[in-house]
């Protein structure tokens, strides 16, 4: 009877945590490039950042913006959030309470792994 409450217990705290909030770290790291190979600078909503090279993100329910400083690259390029494919799996082992927990976490969102910044 004890191992049976024992394994009970475990598996309600398991379907009681998000999947993602479990394997995703709060940041995600993003490799910048310029398309023309030269290098770049800018922020990250705010944050500065030099390229070639990777950069860490927060993970967050919004998309980015990446602001170019150098001459002749693109102002502006979105970096589109989307949905970690890990949030899904846990709907179906979580339900409710573990995607919940994804959700309010923000680590339910992901980037994408690199972008290409425009440059002439």
């Amino acid at each position: 009877m004890k191992m049976y409450r024992a394994c009970m217990i475990a598996m309600l705290a398991f379907v009681a945590t998000g999947c993602a909030t479990i394997l995703n770290d709060n940041s995600q790291k993003v490799n910048i490039t310029s398309s023309n190979g030269k290098p770049i600078e800018g922020t990250i909503n705010g944050v500065p950042f030099k390229g070639p090279g990777i950069v860490e993100v927060s993970r967050s329910n919004q998309d980015k913006i990446i602001v170019t400083t150098t001459p002749g690259c693109a102002g502006s390029t979105v970096l589109a959030k989307s949905v970690d494919s890990k949030f899904f799996v846990n709907i179906l082992s979580g339900g409710p309470y573990g995607s919940t927990t994804d959700y309010v976490s923000e680590k339910m969102w992901k980037y994408q792994d690199s972008v290409v910044i425009a440059c002439q």
